[in-house]
Formats: structure tokens, sequence, C-alpha cells
């Protein structure tokens, strides 16, 4: 057990090594990854657009991404969406986009960069893991979060609603375009999923972040712990007062993915000895600082040196040459 956490250890000192040296290269392989992923299941769970769908345009934009902040990434994809909508109905595609327009005036005009929660939780629903970006976000970001996290929850039924109801809409040409408006904003007000998941997402981010800022030992995994508990909780209530439900097979498979992720963020981002924890006091001519330290785990790299010896031959011959001049 020790020598396979050493090996972990020695993993994230190279995998850290590795990025301060690469770090452009590192971050826009992460952005092509993210868009492609991205771009890829907007393709196979929507695929309205066919033009957007070939392998080549997925990974042209996702290479075109790679180059592109995170904001930039986000009004993208938001096209690429919008489009995708649209062959199917203008009517939802408007208000997708005013609801996206709203969302991007109100909040990613002040912290842009937060704009990949929106798309990470689509992307996590799809996945069948919707409990693990809400940990991930109480731990690396703060209460706010809970804006973007939410705001993809509801971007998330909307393309759920556009897919299983395609065909209907259309065909549906004879139906007034305001009564169009109408009915689908009703219906997707009317759906209870949306805001059980927004109370589950929010109570999971907010629970994490509570926690995990606490002055405690083992702080951030009793966080990742008490938010899987505190989501769970927040699918059966929501089952019990409103019937929203989750397979069980589907609810726990999606825990333990979260919490498989979580533990990976936590072990590389927030490693820890609890076991070595100082306490330290001074003071100033204001105040008298209280201070407890606790130092990260880490691990020097292992230096490897080869040491060639010389051939057994070369050192053999002068002690051959030495007993022949004493015989002699």
């Amino acid at each position: 057990e020790a020598s396979g956490m050493m090996m972990f250890l020695v993993l994230k000192e190279r995998l850290r090594s590795f990025y301060g040296k690469y770090a452009a290269a590192a971050d826009g392989m992460v952005k092509f990854i993210y868009s492609f992923a991205a771009l890829w299941m907007m393709s196979h769970n929507l695929g309205f657009m066919t033009r957007l769908n070939s392998m080549a345009v997925v990974l042209l934009l996702s290479l075109f991404c790679a180059f592109l902040p995170y904001g930039a990434i986000a009004c993208l994809l938001a096209v690429v969406l919008l489009a995708h909508i649209y062959a199917v109905s203008m009517e939802i595609a408007l208000i997708t986009a005013v609801f996206l327009m709203i969302v991007a005036l109100l909040y990613y005009g002040f912290q842009p960069g937060d704009s990949y929660w929106m798309v990470l939780v689509p992307m996590a629903f799809v996945m069948k893991i919707p409990f693990a970006v809400p940990i991930l976000a109480g731990l690396c970001a703060g209460p706010i979060v809970v804006i973007p996290v939410s705001c993809g929850v509801v971007v998330y039924y909307i393309l759920n609603y556009v897919r299983q109801n395609a065909g209907l809409l259309t065909n549906d040409a004879s139906v007034d375009i305001a009564q169009k408006f109408v009915q689908i904003i009703q219906a997707i007000l009317s759906n209870k999923a949306i805001v059980v998941m927004i109370a589950v997402c929010a109570v999971g981010v907010l629970a994490v972040y509570l926690i995990r800022t606490l002055s405690v030992d083992y702080a951030w995994i009793i966080a990742i712990v008490i938010g899987t508990i505190v989501q769970m909780a927040g699918v059966f209530v929501g089952d019990y007062l409103f019937d929203v439900s989750m397979p069980i097979g589907e609810l726990l498979t999606a825990v333990i993915v979260s919490l498989v992720l979580a533990g990976l963020y936590h072990f590389f981002v927030f490693a820890v000895d609890y076991t070595r924890t100082e306490y330290m006091q001074f003071e100033d001519d204001d105040y008298v600082y209280y201070v407890k330290a606790v130092p990260k785990v880490a691990v020097s790299k292992p230096d490897v040196r080869v040491q060639r010896m010389n051939n057994p031959e070369r050192v053999r011959r002068p002690r051959a040459e030495g007993r022949r001049q004493e015989r002699s």
C-alpha cells in the first residue's frame, strides 16, 4: 500500500513538473479535449444540423477552440447548439438564445472564466454522472458557481425536451407561432425535474464549499462525502414530493463515479498530511495570530543515475603487469 501511494505521489510530482514546462501546450490539449467532447455529444444526442455532425467539422472546431479562452469556447459551443435546435424549431432556438444571452449579461460579463461549468453540467447529465460536477465545483470554486451550474441544468432539460419532441416540433406547422411559444415555455416551466435537479445541484455545491473551507482535519474528504449524501437525499426528497425519480442502478453508478473523480481531484490538488499539523502563535502591535499549518504531501522525483563500470579486462591488466615487474 505504501509503495502504491509513493507511486501516485511520484506521478503527481512528474505531472506537476511536466505542466510547469509545457503549460501552454497542456492547456491547449485540455481545451481541445473539452471542446471535442462537448461537440461530439451534441452531434450524437441532437445531430439535427447534419452539416455539423461530420468528424472533420468536429475536429476542426475543436482544434480552433484549443487557442481560445473558455469564454469564447462557450460562445462557439452555444452557436453550434442553437444551430442544432434551429433545425428542429425556430421557437425553441429563440427561447434558448434569449436565455443564454440573459445568463451571459448577468453573470459571465463579470466572471467569464466560469463558463465551462455551464457546459460541463449537460455533459455530466448525458454521461449519467450528474453529481460529479456540483462536488467538483464546490471543491474548486466559490458559492457563486451555483449560477452556472443551475443554468447548465436548465440547458440540459431544454436539449432533452427538443430531443424527445423533435418529430412533433418539426411537423407542427399549423399551430400559431405565439401559441407555440406559450406551449414550449409552459412545457419547460412545468417540468418538475428541472426544479428538483437545480435544488440538488445547488445544495451539493454549497454543502461541499462550506465544509471544505472549515478549519478541521480531513475537511475536503468530509465535504466530498457529505456533498454526495446531500445530493442523494435531495433526489429521494424530490421523488417523495414531486415524483421525480432516478433508477437505483443509475443513482449508485453516478455516486460511485462522482466519488472517484472527486477523490482523484482531491489527491492531485489538495493532498495534505494532517499527522504533521503544527500550531503557531505570533503577534504584532495590533493583533495576535494563531496559525494552523498543515504540510502538503509531496515527494521528490527519483533521481536515477546510471554509472558504467570499467571493463574487467582493463582493470586486470595493470595488476598483471605489476606482478610481472615484481618477479623480474
